[in-house]
């Protein structure tokens, strides 16, 4: 009988934030145990992702999550940084995919194993989707860890994102350690607080 072959999903949480780092996972399900409710992290409550991690983790027949730091993402820009998170994911995999999905429109270059981009996976492929729900949670239990050593920015409510907030604390506070020197807002508050 031919084995069922192992089909990874790879998902990213944090690409369009201006701190932190971008976070991406991988994971392949087991058929024989099926976890109801995957969808794209985005639809789903804060709630049901932290209640659906641990069903994942414990049903997948592996999972891995990857963090790739704010050093490498203004050193290569932050598609070549997540690319880079979506190879290093697969390859930190227990058993290796025989096919990888992975949520977008660009694949990585030199997978080991055959790869499709798929625009809305996370929503529409349970794998995606659930690596999506792994992603999002551990880049959000980040965020409020970094809330608690950089006080001010209100990391916690936001998660790095550019929200009217955050931007105003940037402006107030300039950029901390854990902010994207290449993302223009980051930036333009650089030259400012040199200017001042």
């Amino acid at each position: 009988m031919k084995a069922t072959p192992r089909i990874a999903g790879v998902d990213e949480a944090g690409r369009g934030p201006l701190a932190g780092p971008v976070v991406v996972a991988a994971v392949i399900l087991d058929p024989k145990r099926p976890i109801a409710g995957l969808d794209d992290s985005k639809r789903l409550s804060a709630k049901r992702r932290e209640a659906l991690e641990p069903l994942i983790l414990e049903h997948a027949l592996a999972c891995s999550v990857i963090e790739v730091d704010i050093a490498m993402i203004d050193s290569i820009n932050i598609l070549q940084a997540t690319l880079h998170g979506m190879r290093l994911a697969l390859e930190a995999l227990r058993h290796a995919p025989d096919l990888a999905l992975i949520d977008g429109n660009r694949l990585p270059r030199d997978l080991r194993c055959p790869a499709r981009a798929i625009v809305g996976g996370d929503g529409s492929v349970d794998a995606i989707g659930a690596a999506s729900i792994l992603a999002k949670v551990h880049r959000d239990r980040c965020m409020r860890a970094f809330d608690a050593v950089h006080p001010g920015y209100g990391f916690a409510a936001h998660m790095g994102y550019p929200t009217p907030a955050h931007l105003a604390a940037l402006r107030e506070l300039g950029p901390c350690a854990i902010h994207r020197r290449s993302f223009a807002p980051v930036a333009a508050s650089l030259r400012a607080t040199a200017a001042r």
